[in-house]
């Protein structure tokens, strides 16, 4: 295999708020986790069910670490692109255990607020997007879902063969 993938995407709410820990050179840590639900009719009943995983989000990138520590609370709905790496560490009683989490790490990752401003809930067409490229420039944008390359749909050409 000439190249490799590892990229997560995950849209989901916190679980609780997100904890603040500082490293050894000072740089800001930010944890949390993110529930995804997954909903089906079972065939065989025709009841609904309902799945949620949790998945555990680490952040490195200092930017957006303190976007996560400013605007994120508990409930929020996030939209998370970022790289899962699996780590290894010892519990209090020696046995060796694995966590898997989702890395935004200092210089990528992709952290966009998906909820209203100054509200709990999602509405879906407003958000602020927060991200930081192999470039080491974060970017800061507001989002809207009607937006086209900043053109009016009058301007786009009618000659589309399709």
């Amino acid at each position: 295999m000439a190249g490799s993938i590892n990229k997560a995407i995950l849209v989901g709410n916190l679980g609780r708020e997100p904890e603040v820990r500082h490293a050894q050179d000072g740089s800001k840590i930010v944890t949390f986790s993110i529930a995804t639900s997954d909903t089906w009719k079972d065939k065989a009943s025709g009841e609904k069910k309902e799945r949620t995983e949790w998945h555990r989000i680490v952040i490195f990138n200092e930017n957006l670490a303190d976007v996560a520590e400013r605007f994120l609370h508990k409930g929020s709905k996030v939209y998370i692109e970022g790289q899962l790496q699996t780590r290894k560490w010892t519990d209090n009683t020696g046995a060796e255990k694995y966590t898997t989490e989702v890395v935004l790490s200092r210089f990528r990752g992709d952290l966009t607020l998906l909820d209203s401003k100054g509200s709990g809930t999602s509405d879906g067409g407003y958000g602020a997007s927060f991200s930081d490229g192999p470039s080491n420039a974060p970017s800061v944008s507001q989002t809207t879902s009607a937006k086209v390359n900043d053109q009016s749909f009058d301007d786009l050409d009618d000659d589309i063969p399709f």
